[in-house]
């Protein structure tokens, strides 16, 4: 009760935050393409749901294949929560607490819903000349279907005249994109894509090119047609991401967390991003709350970071000179950040 109580003095109007990553409110829904509403054709389509479904969770393509999976390979429904027919797909709502349930129990690492929001530039050129994608274009459905299948939050310039003479293939394929990033800061994303798309004889290849934090990925995809190509993106991202927010069986363990500058909206918004650890409140000092989580010490640094939140060095204490008696030195499982 004295907890709740606490907890109480942070009850403020809610508004919204100048957080960045973006909790993604349909990682459990799939669309998958079925050639008819028959039974065989929709247990294929469930079936490559189900896929989708675990490669976007755990960023493995063989996760699924793991023999504590069998029974939810074999019935892939005692998972659905439903599933419907639309425009020649079927899209199934798959139940969280089930799903996330199958996968522990086969010793698989999860990727929450709170992940970093790409700010995407994404430039196509074919015969017919080159341009920039935009938000609210016909070329950026696509896109977002492709990010949506893969987990990923997109975001898409808005293509006015500035951004379509800055998106050249020499700014796209720099190794320091200063001025996109300069341009892309309006959107306030965690990630900065550059994606050069070409079509060549009918077939659309791609160089992308990553930005998040301090690191750098880059690579080259193919597909038939821009809604593969795009897919083709968003899976390759996906698998490099999820490392970075995901732990192996076995790599986690118990640590302290303390966070500074906490109000009621931000409470709210840090039960969700540390829900996949397992997270268990059991202090509140002020605006300083104190949680014990499971997790690896690099992926909760990689998770805070996408809310901006900063990690403060360990407090020390003042030394005097006439006592002799030892110090006692900051527990190496204790991690602290502040808003």
């Amino acid at each position: 009760m004295r907890l709740i109580a606490r907890l109480l003095v942070f009850c403020l109007p809610l508004f919204s935050l100048p957080s960045v990553a973006a909790p993604l409110s349909d990682l459990y829904q799939v669309r998958e393409p079925v050639a008819s509403q028959q039974p065989e054709a929709r247990e294929a389509a469930l079936g490559r749901a189900l896929e989708t479904l675990v490669l976007r969770l755990t960023g493995q393509r063989d996760a699924l294949q793991s023999p504590a999976l069998e029974a939810v390979r074999k019935d892939p429904q005692q998972i659905v929560s439903q599933y419907g027919y639309d425009n020649g797909s079927l899209l199934v709502e798959f139940d969280p607490v089930s799903t996330e349930r199958s996968l522990r129990r086969a010793g698989l690492p999860l990727w929450g819903a709170n992940r970093p929001a790409l700010m995407t530039w994404w430039l196509n050129t074919s015969s017919s000349g080159s341009s920039l994608v935009g938000d609210g274009q016909a070329s950026a459905e696509p896109l977002r279907r492709a990010a949506q299948h893969r987990g990923l939050p997109l975001r898409l310039p808005l293509a006015d005249l500035g951004e379509q003479l800055l998106a050249t293939p020499q700014n796209l394929a720099a190794s320091q994109p200063a001025e996109l990033q300069a341009a892309s800061e309006r959107y306030s994303a965690d990630a900065l894509l550059a994606v050069l798309a070409q079509e060549d004889n009918g077939q659309w290849q791609a160089e992308w090119r990553l930005w998040l934090g301090d690191t750098r990925e880059q690579g080259k995809v193919q597909g038939a047609d821009q809604a593969a190509l795009a897919d083709a993106v968003m899976l390759v991202l996906s698998e490099r991401l999820a490392p970075r927010f995901v732990v192996a069986p076995g790599a986690a363990s118990e640590l302290t967390l303390e966070i500074e500058g906490t109000d009621l909206q931000r409470y709210a918004e840090l039960q969700r991003m540390l829900e996949p650890f397992a997270a268990q409140l059991y202090r509140v000092e002020g605006d300083r709350l104190i949680y014990r989580v499971n997790a690896s010490a690099e992926q909760l640094r990689a998770q805070l970071a996408l809310a901006r939140l900063q990690e403060a060095p360990a407090p020390t204490a003042a030394v005097d000179a006439e006592q002799s008696a030892p110090q006692m030195l900051p527990r190496g499982d204790i991690l602290r950040f502040r808003w």
